[in-house]
């Protein structure tokens, strides 16, 4: 397709040895962990499943850095069973979101607005500056690529939540809580399917693909 950049093997395997690349890694790990700990406790004092559900993501992401990190500069097929294991590991965050998310449609209540508002922009400016700083490295193999797409899902689930915050408020009703949250589980359930399938392909020892800027391989 027009706009998509492909690479062979051997570059996707120079990219993942790249210092820069670990720096990033070392950025967003950081980033991720303390952002876990802020939102959870603030998605419970707001009784947000979005916010929970966000609080969850960036727990699972901060790991999934630790992960990364831990495989960097190893033979292909060591990062892609990383990348197979993270990618299971979004399948069952989405799984797990749309659980909290039935459970709250019958018992929760209708969540604080200003602090889903006031988190949503700390967590989307995080996520952009994570989001950014990976960009350069989102055409690499699915280690990398699992990576660059968490990321992108978390500014986009930011965004989200952010909108919520704003219909809670004027409808005051808990709807556009639960439809974001479902909305994230979507995201990484499709992240997860993304992940697993490149990351299957490159154990099978096909070379490792790129994605554009939309998330489909080539």
């Amino acid at each position: 397709m027009p706009g998509c950049n492909h690479s062979h093997s051997h570059e996707a395997a120079a990219s993942a040895a790249n210092p820069g690349f670990r720096k990033v890694l070392w950025i967003a790990l950081i980033a991720n962990a303390a952002m876990f700990f802020l939102e959870i406790g603030a998605s419970w004092q707001a009784g947000s499943v979005s916010l929970l559900a966000d609080s969850l993501d960036f727990g699972g992401d901060a790991a999934n850095y630790a992960l990364s990190l831990f495989v960097l500069g190893m033979a292909l097929q060591t990062r892609a069973k990383a990348a197979l294991l993270k990618g299971v590991s979004m399948g069952l965050y989405g799984v797990g979101v749309l659980g909290f998310a039935l459970y709250a449609a019958f018992n929760g209540e209708v969540p604080s607005y200003t602090t889903m508002g006031v988190v949503g922009v700390l967590a989307l400016a995080v996520n952009v500056g994570v989001a950014a700083l990976q960009y350069r490295y989102r055409n690499g193999d699915s280690n990398m690529r699992s990576v660059w797409l968490c990321s992108r899902n978390d500014a986009i689930g930011n965004l989200a939540v952010l909108g919520a915050a704003v219909l809670v408020g004027v409808t005051q009703a808990a709807w556009p809580d639960l439809v974001v949250a479902a909305l994230m589980a979507s995201l990484g359930l499709s992240a997860s399917v993304s992940v697993i399938r490149q990351a299957r392909g490159e154990l099978r020892g096909e070379p490792p693909r790129v994605a554009n800027e939309h998330g489909h391989s080539h």
